[in-house]
């Protein structure tokens, strides 16, 4: 019996493929589960359009990424803390603070998580930071970590 995955499943396919499988396997077991549904002329159809909507989506996915990158590029984001003499700071810069202060600098908000820093800032200076946007596109930011002069 030939049917369509709903899911990637296993070593079966991945979803949106039309695959051949025992019809057993497919009526006790992938169309009960959801995993499957009856390669019909009217599923295939169906299949079709969302495939259609899934790339137009991810089309206009991928140019609002585009334009967020080149926002990004443009944007100094600079910290100020306390550091000792030789330039270490006291505590550090993380994903999270470089997330907040992307939110105040562009109103727009980035998980920690795709803020691309492998580990804290903890010295002074200036750092460049991979910001992840869409699994095609990263984007470069410039960080500047400045000495918070005492009162």
């Amino acid at each position: 019996m030939e049917v369509i995955l709903k899911k990637t499943f296993g070593k079966l396919g991945a979803e949106g493929d039309i695959v051949n499988v025992a019809d057993g396997y497919a009526r006790n077991y992938l169309v009960p589960m959801q995993i499957a549904v009856r390669s019909t002329e009217r599923n295939r159809r169906i299949l079709e359009h969302e495939k259609t909507v899934l790339a137009s989506l991810a089309d206009k996915t991928r140019g609002v990424a585009e334009e967020l990158a080149g926002r990004i590029t443009e944007v100094t984001c600079t910290f100020k803390r306390r550091a000792g003499e030789n330039d270490r700071l006291f505590g550090s810069v993380t994903s999270a603070d470089i997330s907040v202060a992307l939110v105040k600098e562009l109103s727009i908000e980035i998980d920690r998580r795709d803020v691309q820093l492998q580990e804290p800032i903890k010295d002074l200076g200036v750092f460049t930071v991979p910001i992840q946007l869409h699994p095609e596109i990263t984007s470069d930011l410039k960080v500047v970590v400045v000495r918070e002069e005492d009162e």
